[in-house]
């Protein structure tokens, strides 16, 4: 049994989690602040696309909990974080945006506003951005040209075009499916709706062109190329979403920037067998821990620099 001097010790060394909030249009965003009792350094973790919540989850598909899990064991480390529910997600539904208003960058403006908030909170100059999946380009569109921005490091993140992840995700569909697919994303990506897509209506509908305009024009690899500030590039072997090519495209763009290649793992930094199957199993495993060592040398980079 420990000693009550030695109980309010380690209550006093544990990190403190609170739940925080920025103003935004047109209501607030929330998040989770976790402070470590001494700070070395501070990040913004930011989720992946669709309805990802600040933990990293897309209930009932998605309970890896990978940015709760990070953000723990960067405290450990003396990195303080803040992960964020999206607006229109969580927490943050009420800041939600109709769909033909949103646009991509509202959420790279929000990844600013939350790293000047975090600074702030922890007297820093500067805090930094750990995007997962399509969190990475988020973090990278926000750093450019942000001094409030330490530097990224991306986890699972695409090394190419939106538009070209796409493109090659509907190469698979059969004809004239696939010619109207291919004629609507080049449409999109040189700036301009279409008015119809045969066969395609919910993937193109209207409403939507407007976000997947404002989402293409950003290059993964042109902002990797154009950034003077540090850059993490983590890559996981048996991820089936974001392939070794995407890796090797960040990392080329910027040969400055660090890479780690973690053997065996998939997209939700876990430890995943090849087969599709098992690999997706993991993805709603809240007990399966984080890649080993993943969070030692993200801290270490973000520590060192």
């Amino acid at each position: 049994m420990l000693s009550a001097l030695a109980f309010s010790a380690l209550i006093q060394s544990a990190p403190v989690s609170e739940d925080i909030f920025i103003l935004a249009e047109p209501a607030p965003l929330h998040g989770t602040l976790l402070m470590p009792a001494e700070t070395r350094a501070a990040a913004v973790l930011i989720p992946g696309s669709g309805p990802t919540d600040r933990d990293g989850n897309q209930m009932p598909a998605i309970q890896a909990a990978t940015l709760r899990l990070m953000a723990e064991a960067l405290a450990e480390h003396g990195v303080a974080t803040v992960r964020i529910d999206k607006r229109g997600i969580g927490a943050s539904a009420a800041a939600a945006l109709s769909e033909d208003a949103l646009r991509f960058d509202h959420m790279a403006e929000d990844a600013r506003a939350w790293a000047a908030d975090l600074a702030q909170r922890t007297g820093r100059d500067c805090v930094w951005l750990l995007g997962h999946s399509e969190g990475g380009l988020v973090a990278q569109v926000a750093a450019a040209d942000n001094p409030q921005v330490c530097g990224v490091v991306l986890l699972a993140s695409a090394g190419r075009p939106a538009a070209d992840v796409v493109r090659e995700q509907l190469a698979v569909l059969p004809q004239p499916l696939n010619d109207h697919a291919m004629h609507a994303l080049a449409e999109l990506e040189a700036g301009r709706t279409v008015e119809t897509a045969p066969g395609l209506e919910a993937l193109f509908r209207p409403s939507v062109q407007p976000y997947l305009i404002s989402w293409f024009r950003h290059d993964p690899g042109a902002l990797a190329a154009a950034y003077d500030r540090p850059i993490m590039v983590v890559h996981a072997t048996h991820d089936i979403q974001i392939s070794e090519a995407d890796a090797d495209a960040l990392s080329t763009a910027q040969p400055n920037a660090e890479r780690l290649d973690l053997e065996g793992i998939n997209h939700v930094m876990k430890a995943a067998p090849e087969d599709r199957a098992g690999n997706i199993a993991v993805y709603a495993d809240p007990d399966a821990p984080l890649a080993e060592g993943l969070a030692d040398a993200v801290a270490a980079f973000i520590v060192e620099n």
